[in-house]
C-alpha cells in the first residue's frame, strides 16, 4: 500500500525527459527514495512503452485497457506532464522547470536536445547546480556516438549473448538474449549511483556536472568475471548453458518430478551434499576433492550426480539439504516465484491505487529492493496516466489557469 513516509531524497527535484527503460528505471529509483520526479511526455502519445503491449493493464472490471503494463514497470512515484518540446513555448516551459531542478535525466540521441536549447551547456548556464544525466547507446563520443542503441543490440555487441545459452554443439545451441533488458536495467542502476555521487560532489563544490551513461559501457562492465578472465588470459569465454565456467557442481539437475538448481560454491558444501546424497566417497575422490578438480572433471562428476538426483523429487531435495547449508532450490516460473513464501514474507508484490479517471483502480508492481532502516523507499503513487499532473505542475511553476488553458488550446501541453 502507499505510504506517506519521508524518503531519503525528499526535497530533491528531478526532471525526467527520458523514455522507454534505462532512463525511467533510473528515475524510478530516485522517486522510490523520495525524490519528486516530473516526467515530461509528448502530448497525446506519451512514452513509447505506454503502447508496448500486450500485456495491457486491466480496468476495475478485469477488462484489458489500451495502456500497456510495460510502462508501469518503471514509472511509479512520478508525476506526468505533457509538453511538446518541439514548440518554443514548450521549450520555455522545460527550461523554466530545469532552473528549479536538481537533476535532469534524458536519453535523446547525442546532440538531439541542442536545437531546443535543452542540452547540458545551455541549461547549466542557467542552473550551474544542475546534475544532468545523458543516457545513450554508445556514449557522447567515439565513432558510434551518433548511433541509436537498444538493449538487444548491446547484448549482442557487448558479448553478452556469446556467453548466454547452450553451447553451439548442443540441441538449441546458439546465443540468446537475457529474458529482460539487462543492459537497460543496469544502466538505470548505474545512472542513479552516478547521479547520487554527482549530488554529493555538488554539496562540496556548489556545482553540478554532466553524467555520460552509455549502454555499451555498462554492457561491457557487467561481463564481470567473464571479461576479466578474457583480459588476463586471452581465452574467449563460451556459452555453456546453466553450468559455471569456474564452479562445479553449479547448475540444474534432473529430479524425479522435474529439475532443481544446485549452487555449490565450496568444498565443504560439496562434502555435505555427498553425505546427504549417500555418496560420501565422492568428496574423497581425488578428481572431485577441490573445486578446481571438479571443474576439470565435471564430465565425469555430473553424470554420477544426475543419476542420484533423479531418485528424489525437487521438494525432497530442498528439505534434505536445507539444514546442511547446501544451496538448492526450484526452477520457478514467475507465477511460482511470486507465490513463494519468502517472496511473500518480504512483501515483494505491491499494489498501488490510482485515481486518474481512466477506470484503472490499482496497479501491481514489484517492491523496491532497497531496504534502508531509517529512510526506506516510499511508495506514494501508482504509475501516472498520461498528463495526469500537467496542470498541477504548471501551477507550481507559477502559471495562471488562463495561461495553462492557452497552452492547452495551442497543443503545447
Amino acid at each position: 500500500m502507499a505510504t506517506t513516509a519521508t524518503g531519503a531524497l525528499a526535497g530533491l527535484k528531478v526532471l525526467d525527459l527520458s523514455r522507454v527503460l534505462a532512463g525511467p528505471w533510473c528515475t524510478q529509483i530516485l522517486a522510490d527514495l523520495g525524490a519528486d520526479v516530473v516526467k515530461v511526455e509528448l502530448p497525446r502519445a506519451g512514452d513509447d512503452t505506454r503502447h508496448w503491449g500486450p500485456p495491457f493493464l486491466k480496468d476495475a472490471q478485469g477488462h484489458d485497457t489500451t495502456q500497456a503494463s510495460y510502462f508501469a514497470a518503471c514509472n511509479r512515484n512520478k508525476r506526468s506532464v505533457t509538453i511538446d518540446m518541439a514548440r518554443p513555448e514548450g521549450q520555455a516551459l522545460i527550461r523554466r522547470m530545469a532552473r528549479e531542478a536538481d537533476v535532469l535525466v534524458e536519453n535523446f540521441k547525442v546532440g538531439g536536445l541542442r536545437k531546443y536549447g535543452l542540452d547540458y551547456a545551455s541549461l547549466a548556464a542557467e542552473n550551474p547546480r544542475l546534475v544532468y544525466c545523458s543516457v545513450t547507446g554508445f556514449g557522447q563520443d567515439g565513432p558510434y556516438a551518433a548511433r541509436a542503441g537498444y538493449d538487444l543490440l548491446i547484448q549482442a555487441s557487448s558479448g553478452m549473448m556469446s556467453i548466454t545459452g547452450r553451447a553451439d554443439g548442443e540441441p538449441g545451441g546458439g546465443g540468446v538474449r537475457v529474458g529482460v533488458a539487462l543492459t537497460d536495467l543496469f544502466t538505470g542502476v548505474y545512472a542513479s549511483t552516478a547521479i547520487l555521487a554527482a549530488l554529493r560532489a555538488r554539496d562540496a563544490t556548489g556545482r553540478g556536472q554532466h553524467v555520460d551513461m552509455a549502454l555499451l559501457d555498462v554492457g561491457m562492465a557487467i561481463l564481470a568475471n567473464q571479461a576479466t578472465g578474457y583480459l588476463n588470459t586471452g581465452q574467449v569465454p563460451q556459452r555453456q548453458g546453466n553450468t559455471h565456467p569456474s564452479l562445479a557442481p553449479y547448475q540444474d539437475f534432473p529430479t524425479a518430478d522435474g529439475a532443481m538448481l544446485l549452487a555449490i560454491g565450496n568444498d565443504g558444501q560439496f562434502a555435505r551434499f555427498c553425505e546427504a546424497a549417500g555418496h560420501p566417497e565422492w568428496a574423497q575422490d581425488a578428481r572431485f576433492l577441490t573445486n578446481t578438480a571438479r571443474v576439470r572433471h565435471r564430465g565425469t562428476l555430473i553424470p554420477l550426480m544426475e543419476e542420484a538426483t533423479r531418485r528424489r523429487t525437487t521438494a525432497d531435495w530442498i528439505v534434505l539439504l536445507e539444514d546442511k547449508a547446501v544451496p538448492c532450490g526450484p526452477i520457478n516460473d514467475i507465477g511460482q516465484a511470486f507465490a513463494d513464501p519468502q517472496v511473500i514474507a518480504r512483501g515483494l508484490r505491491v499494489e498501488l491505487p490510482r485515481d486518474a479517471g481512466d477506470g484503472i483502480a490499482s496497479i501491481a508492481g514489484v517492491a523496491s529492493p532497497l531496504r534502508l532502516s531509517e529512510h526506506p523507499p516510499v511508495l506514494r503513487n501508482a504509475p501516472p496516466a498520461l498528463g495526469q499532473h500537467t496542470e498541477e505542475v504548471l501551477r507550481e511553476l507559477g502559471l495562471s489557469q488562463a495561461e495553462i488553458d492557452a497552452l492547452r488550446a495551442a497543443g503545447t501541453v
